[in-house]
């Protein structure tokens, strides 16, 4: 009867919300390099340099995008946010392209730190990382609307 009473226990302790635990996910944004003179971008925009459509923007710039590492949950949740696609769906949507030949997929960061260096020093390059991240480095040219 003790060890029933121990696991109701254990289970009501585990059900409990508890305040100050971080959230399991984190809001997004699109930063690029303060030199490079990219304004806001539209969620078209990102779209299309993101899945290799175009990476000249209309002010002429061209765009590098950089995606996070492949197995990253925020690389999940870009692509899901931005065109309601799965990381499957992803990479074989990137497999049919590369094997044809029409364009190259986005660079990969090791991390959302590594992200930011790049774009710091490269003013072409364009990349996701959480918002709670973002410093005087970049700025930020896109956020997801929900």
């Amino acid at each position: 009867m003790k060890a029933i009473h121990t696991l109701l226990l254990i289970l009501l302790i585990l059900l409990i919300p508890t305040p100050g635990w971080p959230a399991t996910t984190e809001d997004w944004v699109l930063i690029a390099n303060p030199k490079a003179g990219i304004g806001r971008l539209t969620q078209d925009e990102v779209t299309n340099i993101f899945l290799g459509r175009y990476r000249r923007l209309a002010s002429g710039v061209t765009a590098e995008p950089l995606d996070q590492p492949a197995d990253s949950a925020l690389r999940a949740r870009f692509y899901r946010q931005l065109v309601d696609k799965s990381l499957a769906e992803i990479n074989a949507y990137w497999a049919r392209l590369v094997f044809s030949g029409k364009t190259r997929p986005p660079g990969v960061a090791s991390s959302s730190e590594d992200a930011m260096q790049r774009v710091s020093l490269h003013p072409e390059t364009l990349a996701y990382i959480e918002k709670s991240r973002v410093d005087a480095r970049v700025v930020v040219v896109f956020e997801i609307v929900e």
